[in-house]
């Protein structure tokens, strides 16, 4: 019997194919460790609700997305200040900074990875784990994951 080569035939007479198994949440272990100078930057600042998306299976432009959030326009720029100062001590400096003096969104671009400084509200309203809900979420050790009796971190 002939080979099916056409794109018509192959879609009439699929090949049974083989779903990949879904692999378990990346361990923080597996992350760059630019990636934790920038979580611990943020949470010298006391950012809030850090998170951590791993986007290599989906996305081609970065490997991972850091998202936190300050509670007002001053905390974010903070954050990100901080940030972008730790990781320019350890010879990383952002290929690109933006939102910087709305401090309602900064991004810090790093090729890698991606961070977000978000203000709470305009989180929640752009709400980037929803967006990559494809991602998965990269489980943070207690200490980087914003697990505090820090008031600012049970406002909600």
């Amino acid at each position: 019997m002939k080979q099916n080569s056409t794109a018509k035939e192959q879609s009439l007479n699929p090949q049974p194919s083989v779903r990949p198994q879904p692999q378990p949440a990346p361990d923080s272990e597996q992350l760059d460790e630019r990636v934790f100078a920038a979580l611990h930057a943020a949470g010298e600042k006391k950012a809030i609700d850090p998170v951590v998306l791993d986007l290599r299976e989906i996305a081609s432009f970065t490997d991972y997305f850091v998202i936190v959030s300050g509670a007002n326009e001053r905390q974010v720029q903070a954050i990100s200040d901080e940030v972008y100062e730790s990781l320019k001590k350890t010879g990383s400096t952002a290929a690109r900074v933006e939102g910087y003096k709305t401090a309602e969104w900064i991004l810090l671009d790093y090729g890698d990875f991606v961070v977000h400084v978000f203000e709470q509200k305009a989180r929640k309203f752009y709400d980037l784990e929803r967006l990559w809900r494809e991602s998965k979420r990269v489980s943070l050790p207690p200490e980087l994951s914003g697990e505090s009796s820090s008031s600012l971190r049970r406002e909600s």
